[in-house]
Formats: structure tokens, sequence, C-alpha cells
């Protein structure tokens, strides 16, 4: 059982005792912390909050929780129902919300589930606010309210259209240029809300037909539900045999976004926000912001642009963070994140498709040329199992020493940037792990350096 509880929300597999895993015990307090300090942060007499859930299959469980203990609190609760993250961010200020909560792991596999908290602007609570909720939590500083005074229950299910619509309303988004391409796409929802939301977006845009596969909302994974190239054997071969222009993934919240070439190869996570920065930046000229281990080919898409890139440290919030210190027109991560603040500050993959599409169309070209076009890096993502021994800190700080002579960011982790590649090196936010990402101009050496430097730290244990 794991329980973890970080910037990125309360997250955990389901079961066991109290404190060790997302228990119902554990989901009543920290909803409590969060409408407690919601209600105390407000200038409402009666803060109002947005919930919505992926498919997987505890959210059921855990959304009735929510729901009640919100209630409990005083607190009006409009529910979306099966929804995604980007959606839930949308209608926080669309409802005239005070908050939100996401019911969500992200990619994590079925086991898990979690708390993602917003703040009244759709956006993720900050890192101050967030240690204040796990404060209240750890305190039981929270009192529920009379029975005169629960809060109220509305479902609505209205915005899965809405969110469709803003996205179509986008000035960059061209509804006709992908029509006239009559595109044939395939879709892998990995068996979440993604296979909901996903084609009702592909058909509004235009695309001419949508293979769909594992899009029945069931919750329960086919595969490994990060969109990684060794989980998408199965859509590679379905644009293959389908013959398809593109393939697209989503993960189980729909807020990441992988791409598949017509021949079946990976158009890469981490080139899904260089491809929409290169296409944003050629008509709407601004900064782009990514974290620490996202591509170097985003920086080079900017400057080739005359424009300026900004690293961030690795959370959604913080990108978000960063953009708005440099005023940036796209961001996000690469790990197929996009953030376009036209719409949202949040990584959505809906806006990330219609504006691929709409470059892809405009470009005349096919998805893997349109990949040969860009900068080539490949970037190997690693990591080390955590145990009691491994101080994560020493690590950390003997890394840095060892590299000292090296170009350091120390903002999140350790990032050493070499001449001609680099590694960074950081605890995860939602797992017991140590990610260790290098990248170079090609699998080989991005691969050869990542085991160097394993080898480095383990030989410090």
């Amino acid at each position: 059982m794991t329980l973890i509880k970080s910037i990125s929300g309360i997250r955990g597999t389901i079961g066991g005792e109290p404190g060790e895993g997302l228990t119902p015990p554990d989901i009543v307090k920290f909803t409590a912390a969060f409408g407690s300090w919601i209600k105390r942060a407000s200038e409402v007499n009666r803060p109002k909050i947005v919930i919505g859930r992926d498919a997987r299959i505890s959210g059921d469980m855990v959304c009735h929780l929510v729901v009640g203990t919100l209630q409990g609190l005083g607190i009006d609760v409009v529910d979306l129902g099966l929804s995604t993250t980007p959606t839930v961010e949308v209608a926080v200020p669309g409802e005239n919300a005070q908050a939100g909560i996401i019911l969500t792991a992200s990619h994590n596999p079925k086991q898990w589930n979690a708390l993602k908290l917003l703040n009244a602007k759709g956006e993720f609570i900050s890192g101050e606010d967030g240690a204040e909720v796990l404060r209240m939590a750890d305190a039981g500083e929270f009192s529920f309210a009379d029975v005169d005074e629960l809060g109220t229950y509305t479902e609505d299910d209205s915005w899965l259209d809405k969110h469709i619509q803003a996205v179509l309303d986008l000035p960059l988004v061209d509804v006709e240029a992908i029509r006239a391409k009559q595109f044939k796409v395939a879709v892998d929802a990995v068996h979440s809300t993604g296979g909901i939301f996903v084609p009702a977006l592909l058909k509004r845009l235009g695309v001419a037909e949508v293979v769909e596969l594992y899009c029945e909302p069931t919750g329960h994974f086919p595969h490994n539900p990060e969109p990684l190239p060794e989980n998408l054997t199965a859509i590679a071969e379905t644009v293959q045999h389908e013959q398809c222009d593109l393939g697209i993934v989503v993960d189980p919240d729909v807020d990441r976004l992988a791409l598949v070439c017509e021949d079946g190869s990976m158009f890469g996570e981490e080139y899904t926000l260089v491809a929409v920065a290169d296409y944003v930046l050629a008509n709407t000229p601004g900064n782009t912001v990514s974290n620490l281990s996202s591509t170097r080919a985003l920086r080079d898409v900017t400057e080739k642009h005359g424009q300026t890139y900004a690293a961030a440290a690795v959370g959604e919030v913080n990108v978000v963070t960063q953009m708005k210190t440099v005023n940036a027109v796209i961001g996000g991560e690469g790990n197929g994140g996009v953030i376009y603040p036209e719409l949202h500050y949040g990584r959505d993959a809906l806006v990330g498709i219609a504006l691929f599409l709409t470059h892809l169309a405009k470009s005349d070209q096919t998805a893997t040329a349109l990949k040969a076009s860009y900068p080539t890096y490949h970037i190997s993502k690693n990591k080390i199992e955590l145990t009691p021994e491994i101080d994560v800190d020493k690590i950390l700080v003997a890394m840095k020493d060892k590299y000292e002579n090296y170009p350091v960011n120390t903002i999140d982790g350790v990032k050493i940037d070499f001449e001609a590649e680099w590694v960074h090196l950081r605890k995860s936010n939602t797992e017991p792990i140590i990610r260790i990402y290098t990248e170079s101009k090609n699998e080989e050496s991005a691969t050869a350096l990542a085991q160097r430097i394993m080898s480095e730290i383990k030989a410090l244990n």
C-alpha cells in the first residue's frame, strides 16, 4: 500500500490500513481539509466545488466519499461525472466555483486513485497552499455543518460539449483545413474517459473516420496506462492495418497526448509539445516554457522563431507559474502535456489534438515527415525504486559535486548539461522512485549516459 502527499495532490493505492493507502478514512480526511481550507480562503458564504473523475474502477466509491464529505461541510457540489482533468479545469471558472477536485491517478495503474486539487481559476493549488491543506488534515482542523446547512448536489454533463466548443472556438484551430484532408485517425483511450471525449472532438473537428481502440470507459486498463512506446503496440498495429493518417493516445484523465505516425512509428510524446509550439509560434510569436526533463528540441524550435525559451521545475503548477512569469504563449511538459493559455492554464490533450491536426493539415505532410522536420533528440527515461537505505538528498548532492565543472541546475533535483546531452535526476512527486532522464542525439548514446549515471548512483550506496 502507498500514500503520497505532494503538490500533485493526494495519491495512493486503494485499500489497506488508514494512513498507508488511499482508504475511505484518508479520502474523507483530505477532502474535509481541502473543503475547510476553501471555506476559510473564499469570500463567499456557501462555496461551490466542481468535481469530475476518470473511469478507473475505484472512481465511483471515491466520488461518493468526496461528495458526502463536501456536502457535510456545507459546500455545494457540481458533479461532472465521467470527465477529464482539463474539462474540470475549464468548468471551475465556468461555473463560478471556488475550487475543483479531479478524481484520477493520471497515468498510474488501476489500483491507484487520487484527489487533484484546483483553485478558483481551475489551476492546481500552489505548493504553499497544498502544505496548508496537509497541515489541516493532519491536525483534524475541520468542522462539519448543521443539518440545515448541508451542501447541495448537482449533476452536470454539459461540460463535454462546452469544453469541445471552447477548443473549436480557438482562432488557431482550423476545422475547414482539417475537414479538407479527410483524415482517418485511430484512438487508444485505455478504457477511460478519453473514449468519450476524444472521438467526440475528432468528429466535431471534421475528421472523416475515427477508428476506436479501447474507447469503452470501463476502467479496466488493457495495458499500462502511461502513454509510452512500449505500451502502445496495439495502436501502432491498428494505425498500420487500418491505413490511418495518425494514431492518438491519451492517458486515463486526458491531460497527456502521444501520437503515432501513419507508418506505426512513434511521433514521440516529447515531440507533441514541440510540434504544437512550432505551429503556435508561427502564428502568435511569444515565449515558451517546459520542465527541466523535457527535450531540447522545444528550445531549438523556439529560437528558430526568434523567441525565448525558459525552463521550469517538474510539475504542472511549476510550469504554469513560469509561463505566467515570462508571458509564454505555449508551454507544457515533455510527457505529452500541452498547456495553451489562450484557453486555460492546464495540460489539455483536447487542445493539443486540435492544434496538432490543424498543423498537420496545413503543413501538407505526413506525420512522419513532420516529425523528421524537427531536431533529432532521444530521451531515455529510467528510474530507481526507493528503499529505506537510499538517501536521495545525499545522492543528489554527491552527483552535483561530481559534475561541478559542468552547468548544473538545482531548482528541481539536479540537471547536468553536457555539450550535446544532459541528465536530470529527481525524486518523483507521484511514485516512490528516483527518476533519471537523459537526452542525447540518438538512443544508443542516451541509454549509455543513463546506464553510466545509474551505475554511479548505485556505487554511492
